[in-house]
């Protein structure tokens, strides 16, 4: 659990959380997923602290996520866990446990386990509760959970998280972020490189980012776009620093991933590629700085998001699209022009 000697932990602890504190009364919430699952929780996790506003929320969470999940305001305590493993609990069992995970017995099993006086999950065999339904965006998901099962009013739109206190290794520059978890997400890296040159001629700052396994992907996207190596970022920042720059970002380019997210938690202008899920399940919410390309199908239907291979969707979305949203972003959120105004 957090560590309260832990000076980021203290900061992140106002005195609306100490007092919580003194009471020892517990929920449990259960989200142990990536970074996007974690962040598109996050208005459901603030329905959860207005209804129970005096007790002490712990988010279980993975231990990668939780410097991040630090930052959400609604948020006492962290709890590292395991997907579909039994959690790490000390003490009385918690008052309420709400299960974010899933909507089955396997992850519901997972808070019950811990015996709380009241659970909360969909509806599976042997747990009673709010209806799942397939097509639903990821975000209005959980709120209706909360909303429903514990009659409290649920933001769809209160995504954002607090700034990292630890500063940016850069400002205001031009993010593009190439890798996603499974290569049926991954836009070709040729793609990336182009948008990342156009953004230069441009007069943007480009950094490239990336985590600790997308160095090579991160170089050759920078070196392909005429960039130098100062300009990949990938490897070289923490999720806390990464939190900062995507903060201080003047844009973001990416696909569906965990930074897409960020730059929505944050509200600084995007261009999100999407394929092979749809926005519709998983995309920014309507707001002009968020731009979202998607070739899949109107009538529903997604491809496989841990696919081996590039989808079809997402590879049907063209340079000159992404460079034409960009632009189009330029009005909203003054991004550089170069001399030719373009």
């Amino acid at each position: 659990m957090t560590d309260p000697a832990d000076p980021d932990a203290a900061l992140l602890q106002g005195p609306a959380a100490s007092a919580r504190a003194v009471g020892g009364r517990r929920v449990l919430l259960l989200r142990p997923l990536g970074l996007g699952d974690l962040l598109t929780g996050v208005p459901a996790i603030r329905a959860v602290r207005a209804a129970v506003p005096d007790h002490r929320l712990v988010l279980a969470t993975t231990t990668a996520l939780e410097p991040l999940a630090r930052l959400i305001d609604a948020v006492d305590e962290v709890l590292p866990a395991r997907e579909l493993e039994p959690l790490d609990w000390t003490g009385p069992p918690p008052e309420l446990a709400v299960d974010l995970h899933g909507k089955g017995p396997a992850s519901h099993a997972v808070v019950a386990d811990l015996r709380p006086g009241r659970l909360l999950t969909f509806d599976s065999p042997g747990y009673p509760g709010p209806t799942w339904y397939a097509d639903e965006h990821e975000v209005r998901r959980w709120c209706r959970l909360v909303s429903e099962g514990l009659g409290v009013d649920a933001d769809p739109d209160a995504l954002d998280l607090a700034v990292p206190a630890v500063p940016p290794p850069v400002r205001d520059v031009a993010v593009v972020h190439p890798g996603a978890a499974y290569p049926g997400r991954r836009w070709p890296a040729d793609r990336f490189a182009a948008v990342a040159r156009h953004l230069a001629d441009a007069g943007s700052d480009v950094r490239i980012t990336g985590g600790p396994g997308e160095v090579e992907l991160a170089r050759s996207v920078a070196s392909a776009a005429g960039l130098g190596e100062d300009a990949v970022l990938a490897g070289r920042t923490t999720s806390m620093e990464l939190a900062a720059v995507v903060a201080a970002a003047r844009v973001v380019v990416c696909g569906d991933t965990g930074v897409a997210h960020l730059a929505t938690a944050y509200r600084r202008p995007s261009v999100v590629l999407f394929g092979p899920v749809s926005p519709a399940l998983w995309g920014p919410p309507p707001r002009p700085q968020h731009v979202v390309l998607w070739h899949g199908s109107v009538h529903g239907g997604t491809g496989d998001p841990w696919g081996t291979t590039l989808d079809p969707a997402l590879a049907r979305i063209t340079v000159d699209e992404v460079v034409d949203a960009l632009d189009g972003l330029v009005a909203h959120a003054h991004l550089p022009r170069n001399a030719s105004g373009h």
